[in-house]
């Protein structure tokens, strides 16, 4: 029997034909082969909101291909992702290619290894029709949003902007946290500490707590000196002390959110650069002494859960590597009731292959991603950290002042998973205080502050923010960031996203008049509407209905009221030496760049230099931050004459 294996990926390829051998042959896709056409709405309203799929442009030649395996073929496996985006490339594979009179079957595995490619193999099933129509009401409700707001602001604003279901919710969110920051009034408060002398004339600062059981921060410098007037001569007496222990427990193993934040906060990564290195790694790499293998197990997923095997063998590993008394339970992380949560957490496919053992096999950014996953999943079956804490309350005069000494007495899963590891702060002295102990005042140091307001976005909180309101799906954050940063919606000034000029514009337009799309509760409301599809409660017909009437009357009101607005370019302070214009500032492919806004008359075009804040080591001329044609961040001198390079940022003489 001649057997056909039909992937998305030809890196997939290579892995699986490695796993099976030469009784299989294996194919790509290069993902779909079917969407909805580019030009046009491509969704019959009329009838019944009925998707026209055309055969993408340029794939002709992979069409023949495929057709030609196909007629070789007695058995075909469909092998396509294990999500509701998979099971519809399937689906389409099967309904634009003829494969009539063959035996077609659809396969899924959560990792590729030669265990689970040849456990799906044994286990075939046919294509479920729920996730397909779950795919598609998603396709066609985000198409006929798309298409049908982009149009008002290319009318309204200008050409080639674009509105979306998630992407316009998530616009609001961020233009929300914006209008937080700038509506924040700052408070003045002031900071007390008592550097204190015990008996034994040994030194430890005690920070101030309040007034008897009212805690009181100082609002100015008034009450700051007033607290210092009352207790000058007064003695300090230890009024309490407490001995507490505390648990830090283990993280869950990741999920696409947590990995996305995490490899954001720790590597710096952004979140399309996590799914695309993610990605490599699922898909295969070739090991010495494994062979071509995946790595991690599927990176699309909204579950905590682990395979029982996998559960086991992790365990094992910590009992062997660190001593049965880390070992821990494992817990799993309640989740929505949806199809994501049907797959695992983010791990590794096999646990002997250790980071060690792939580094000079995997690029160093993938090194540095598999590492942080490993290391996660084995921390997430240890044992919590505990930590010892001493709290100590000195009163004088009324007046109460607190200090603490905290050190970890069981490192638990700290020991696999450094990178969630406190500044622990044992203080021997603090430590060794019992209640009636008296110490006196040496000095007393008083600081201004003031609040501060709710801090910007970054692209890791803001995946987090998106998975708490329940806009997009695993899927869906990378992308959706991506897109408005790429419309530039929002942009980016070191790891804080700020809203632009244009952005607010844009949000302004979908909020006056598409209330409902901007609403992060009424997009959730969808997400939970192509849930009830996924799981065979709802047609997705009738999901169509339900949302289309009200928009359809939203358009045409905003194509009827909205006025045009202008959106000024920024003006900058450089001056155009061709025509002694002010240049403006303006976005390409490649991001910000100055221009002259004289065009035509006047071409003139500059980079926008970005200074780091740091001198260089030969000239002591200024640091410029710059970027290879691939993107990567290095620094050099202002001083072309000089020369200095470094992928490091120089240190300030």
């Amino acid at each position: 029997m001649n057997k056909l294996i039909i992937v998305e990926s030809p890196t997939k390829v290579h892995t699986i034909k490695k796993i099976l051998g030469s009784g299989y042959e294996v194919i790509a896709s290069n993902g779909h082969i079917r969407d909805l056409p580019k030009s046009r709405m491509g969704v019959d309203i009329e009838h019944d909101f009925e998707p026209r799929y055309i055969t993408i442009r340029g794939k002709g030649e992979l069409m023949s291909a495929l057709k030609k395996e196909i007629k070789k073929a007695d058995r075909i496996y469909l092998a396509t992702d294990p999500d509701r985006e998979g099971e519809a490339i399937s689906w389409h594979l099967r309904e634009g290619l003829d494969m009539s009179g063959r035996d077609v079957r659809r396969i899924t595995f959560n990792e590729i290894t030669k265990s689970a490619v040849k456990a799906a193999i044994k286990s075939p099933r046919d294509i479920d029709m729920n996730l397909v129509n779950a795919q598609q009401a998603r396709r066609v409700l985000d198409r006929v949003v798309g298409y049908q707001l982009s149009p008002v602001l290319w009318k309204k604003v200008k050409s080639k902007l674009s509105a979306g279901r998630v992407q316009s919710a998530v616009l609001r969110m961020v233009n929300d946290r914006e209008a937080e920051i700038n509506a924040f009034v700052p408070q003045e408060y002031w900071t007390v500490a008592a550097k204190l002398r015990t008996e034994a004339g040994k030194f430890f600062t005690a920070e101030y707590y309040g007034k008897g059981e009212k805690k009181l921060t100082p609002g100015s410098l008034e009450e700051a000196e007033k607290v210092e007037s009352e207790i000058r001569e007064a003695p300090f007496t230890v009024s309490e002390r407490k001995e507490s222990r505390r648990q830090k427990n283990a993280p869950y193993p990741f999920t696409t959110s947590t990995l996305q934040q995490e490899a954001s906060n720790r590597l710096n990564f952004s979140t399309q650069k996590t799914m695309r290195v993610a990605q490599e790694l699922y898909e295969g790499v070739s090991v010495k002494g494994f062979g071509t293998v995946g790595l991690i197990t599927y990176l699309r997923t909204d579950s905590t859960r682990v395979a029982d095997e996998a559960d086991r063998a992790c365990k094992a590993l910590v009992a062997e590597k660190y001593g049965k008394e880390y070992v821990g339970q494992g817990a799993v992380k309640p989740g929505r009731n949806n199809v994501q949560d049907a797959h695992e957490a983010i791990r590794p496919s096999d646990l002997a292959i250790s980071p060690d053992t792939v580094k000079t096999s995997l690029s160093r950014d993938a090194y540095r991603l598999y590492k942080l996953i490993y290391e996660r999943f084995v921390a997430s079956r240890m044992k919590a950290a505990v930590y010892d804490t001493v709290s100590i309350k000195l009163s004088a005069a009324g007046h109460v002042f607190t200090c603490a000494s905290s050190k970890v007495s069981f490192k638990g899963y700290l020991a696999a998973y450094a990178w969630d590891e406190e500044k622990s702060t044992p203080d021997n002295v603090v430590a060794a205080l019992q209640e009636g102990d008296r110490a006196s005042l040496s000095e007393l140091m008083k600081e201004q502050h003031f609040t501060q307001p709710p801090a910007h976005y970054t692209e890791a909180s803001l995946v987090r923010a998106m998975e708490e309101n329940g806009l997009g799906r695993p899927s869906t954050y990378a992308p959706t960031i991506t897109n408005i940063l790429g419309r530039h919606y929002i942009a980016k000034e070191g790891r804080s996203i700020v809203m632009t000029e244009l952005g607010e514009t844009v949000n302004g337009i979908m909020e006056h008049s598409f209330p409902d799309i901007v609403d992060p509760g009424f997009t959730a409301h969808m997400e939970e509407e192509l849930d009830r599809v996924e799981t065979g409660e709802k047609d997705w017909h009738l999901v169509m209905k339900d949302f289309y009437p009200n928009f359809e009357k939203e358009v045409e009101k905003a194509e009827k009221e909205l006025e045009h607005v202008t959106v000024e370019d920024e003006v900058s302070d450089v001056i155009c030496e061709l025509c002694g214009r002010n240049m403006v500032i303006k976005y390409g492919r490649n991001g910000k760049f100055l221009a002259c806004p004289g065009f035509p008359e006047c071409r003139n075009t500059k980079s926008i230099v970005e200074y780091a804040d740091a001198v260089c080591p030969d000239c002591g001329g200024r640091i410029i931050l710059r970027r290879t044609r691939k993107g990567r961040r290095y620094f050099a001198c202002e001083n072309e004459s000089c020369g200095f390079m470094s992928w490091t940022r120089p240190k300030n003489a």
